[in-house]
C-alpha cells in the first residue's frame, strides 16, 4: 500500500510539474510572438510573404484611382493634398477595431479632408465602423480587389498611408502610433 501512495504522489508530482512548464512555455511563446511581429512591422515584412510582395512601399506612387465616398463625393489619387492619410480597415478585423479609437482622435486633430478611411464590408457588416468615422473622415467602401485597393495594393487589414507630394508613399504602417508625427496640415 505504501508503494501505490508513493506512486500515485510521484505521478501527481510529475503531472503539476508538466503543467507549470506547458504555462511557461505558453508565455514565453506569446513573448515571442509580440517581439516576432515588432520586427515585421518594423522591417515592412508582413509575416507569411516574401520580401516582394509586401505592397507598396514609401517613396513608390500609388497608382491612379477615382470613388466615391459614402456621402457621394468623388475622390482620386489627384485629389488628396501631401499629408493625407489613408486608411484601410475591415468590418470584421479585430485589430481594425481596436485602432478606430486612434484613427478618430487622429482624424479629428488633422481635420477630416486630411483622412480617407476605406472600409471592406466583405464578410461582415460595415454599418458601425461607417458610421464612426464618417464623423471625422471621409469615408469610401471598397473591397482589396477594388480600383482604390489595387492602387495602394492592399494585402492585409489594417493598413494606414501617408501620401507625399505628387502621389508617392511617405510612410506605410500597421498601426496609428506608427504614422509619423508632424504630418498634419
Amino acid at each position: 500500500m505504501p508503494f501505490l501512495i508513493a506512486l500515485v504522489v510521484l505521478l501527481t508530482a510529475l503531472g503539476v510539474l508538466n503543467l507549470l512548464l506547458t504555462v511557461a512555455l505558453v508565455r514565453r511563446l506569446r513573448e515571442h510572438t509580440k517581439l516576432l511581429d515588432a520586427l515585421y512591422e518594423l522591417v515592412g515584412v508582413e509575416p507569411g510573404i516574401s520580401p516582394d510582395r509586401t505592397g507598396i512601399v514609401p517613396g513608390e506612387t500609388v497608382g491612379d484611382f477615382r470613388t466615391t465616398t459614402v456621402d457621394g463625393e468623388p475622390v482620386g489619387r489627384d485629389d488628396l493634398a501631401p499629408a493625407t492619410v489613408v486608411a484601410f480597415l475591415a468590418a470584421t478585423c479585430d485589430s481594425c477595431h481596436e485602432q478606430l479609437p486612434d484613427l478618430l482622435a487622429y482624424a479629428r486633430e488633422r481635420g477630416r479632408q486630411r483622412v480617407l478611411a476605406v472600409v471592406d464590408g466583405a464578410g461582415g457588416d460595415p454599418t458601425e465602423l461607417v458610421e464612426r468615422l464618417n464623423a471625422a473622415a471621409r469615408v469610401v467602401l471598397a473591397d482589396p480587389e477594388s480600383p482604390i485597393g489595387s492602387a495602394f495594393r492592399i494585402r492585409s487589414f489594417p493598413r494606414f498611408f501617408v501620401l507625399g507630394a505628387d502621389g508617392t508613399l511617405a510612410a506605410v504602417a500597421r498601426t496609428v502610433s506608427r504614422l509619423p508625427a508632424g504630418i498634419g496640415a
